[in-house]
């Protein structure tokens, strides 16, 4: 099976543009479809829906494409060891993050890695939900908690401590809670489908959890970056990762609440992908370079609690 083929293949899957994505590898679009019925015949199905307006994955496109990528993969794995292709690093890249760390870390530091890769293009699924991604197709994706799921492999990006906090404006009008137990008695943000996280004490007082049992969830979202505007908004105490509210902190904008508790979770940022995947050159070098500028020897090491 003509590689090359495959290629075209993903690309015009990506696209929903044969010629678009025929161009790009630098093939007249006569030479593009002709290529594709190749492929076609090869496999003995359609693979794209076609019509003068608009072309759409077949069934057997959509089934067959997850197994296209693990083929271009494994060619990209075989020539890097061979020692070729590893100073032409290529293709496109699927990267499934929370929409706030993206925000917060990785955008502003995309044009140096696509300046120094630039044959590497990349493709951002944004969402502070998680994402299936096996089933997604995604090449890599970020997740704040250890690896549990048998099918994939994370590296370890830094470490994710938590704290709690709420806006001065907040605290003013309701005060300042001085046990977990307070809690019960104020607004409190929460993340969608997360778990009670324990309040343990560093001068032994006795230990809670967050949100508290019996606690007023008033407003419950799934997107850091709207939590923390809320928080500053005062409308209550929510609890989030450093990275996410260091510039809040460092503004006095919000500020820590309950300073004698930790939050006992163990909490890490991963980097994750398929075990079914070979380690492309594209993800090795994107994985290597987010260690390397926000890792914890970088720029999450340098976060401090005011």
């Amino acid at each position: 099976m003509d590689t090359n083929g495959i290629r075209l293949f993903v690309l015009a899957a990506e696209l929903l543009n044969i010629s678009s994505a025929g161009r790009q590898l630098g093939l007249a679009s006569s030479v593009a479809s002709a290529r594709l019925s190749k492929l076609e015949v090869q496999l003995g199905a359609d693979l794209f829906h076609r019509s003068t307006r608009k072309v759409t994955l077949s069934t057997e496109g959509a089934e067959f494409l997850p197994y296209a990528r693990e083929i271009l993969a494994q060619e990209d794995a075989a020539l890097a060891a061979l020692g070729k292709g590893s100073s032409n690093v290529s293709g496109t890249l699927r990267f499934a993050a929370s929409s706030t760390f993206v925000q917060r870390f990785v955008a502003p530091i995309l044009p140096e890695f696509l300046e120094r890769y630039p044959g590497v293009n990349v493709e951002l699924k944004l969402s502070d939900t998680q994402v299936n991604l096996i089933e997604g197709g995604f090449d890599l994706a970020l997740r704040n908690y250890a690896v549990e799921d048998s099918s994939l492999i994370g590296r370890k990006l830094a470490e994710d401590k938590r704290i709690l906090c709420a806006s001065p404006s907040y605290l003013k009008k309701y005060g300042a809670p001085n046990t977990p137990e307070d809690l019960i008695r104020h607004q409190l943000l929460v993340f969608m489908n997360s778990k009670p996280r324990k309040l343990i004490s560093e001068s032994d007082k006795q230990a809670g959890s967050f949100p508290p049992p019996k606690g007023k969830s008033r407003v419950i979202c799934d997107d850091g970056a709207s939590m923390r505007i809320a928080a500053k908004a005062g409308v209550g105490v929510c609890m989030s990762s450093l990275w996410n509210i260091h510039s809040e902190l460092e503004e006095g904008t919000l500020v820590r609440v309950l300073p004698d508790y930790r939050i006992d979770d163990q909490a890490a940022i991963w980097l994750v992908y398929p075990k079914s995947n070979v380690l492309t050159s594209k993800v090795r070098v994107f994985i290597d370079f987010l260690v390397e500028k926000i890792g914890d020897s970088a720029t999450l090491a340098n976060l401090k609690i005011s």
